[in-house]
């Protein structure tokens, strides 16, 4: 079960098809019954999900609402470096998504975050290469110009 509910969201992220298993007990399915989608290997499919785009945070809450302040402190780093367009995934929507992405990086806290399909790590992590400057170069790589480029040219 586990792994089937991780891979519905990496099907519902994608925009596969989506169904609802027949019934074979003969009752109707309610208005909770989750969409599933064909089952498939789950460690790919989170490996498909990091890599989809080019920056990836698995995080407590949304970017407009963080629920918790290492989750929010990684939305206010990428903030602050112009970065807007990522995906994200709200863990706390679903605990085994939650549970598989510890499992799928061996790194047991959350928020998490992928560079390219690349695990970078945690909160700790980002903000250590924030204020070293690292950050500035990764981004480099993935072909986005962080804002403090233009700040620390405007100020010279």
């Amino acid at each position: 079960m586990n792994s089937l509910i991780r891979f519905t969201a990496s099907c519902l992220r994608s925009g596969a098809a989506t169904h609802l298993p027949r019934r074979t007990d003969g009752l109707v399915w309610s208005n909770a019954a989750r969409f599933l989608c064909a089952p498939g290997n789950p460690g790919k499919d989170l490996g498909e999900i990091v890599k989809k785009d080019k920056v990836v945070v698995f995080m407590k809450g949304t970017p407009a609402q963080p629920m918790c302040g290492f989750s929010n402190a990684v939305v206010q780093i990428l903030r602050m470096h112009g970065v807007d367009d990522y995906a994200a995934y709200n863990v706390l929507d679903d605990q085994q998504l939650r549970q598989g992405v510890k499992d799928f990086s061996n790194w047991p806290t959350i928020p998490q975050v992928y560079f390219n399909g690349e695990f970078v790590g945690g909160c700790d992590i980002l903000l250590q290469m924030h204020q070293n400057g690292d950050l500035v170069e990764e981004f480099k790589k993935l072909g986005i110009v962080s804002a403090l480029l233009d700040t620390e040219k405007e100020s010279k």
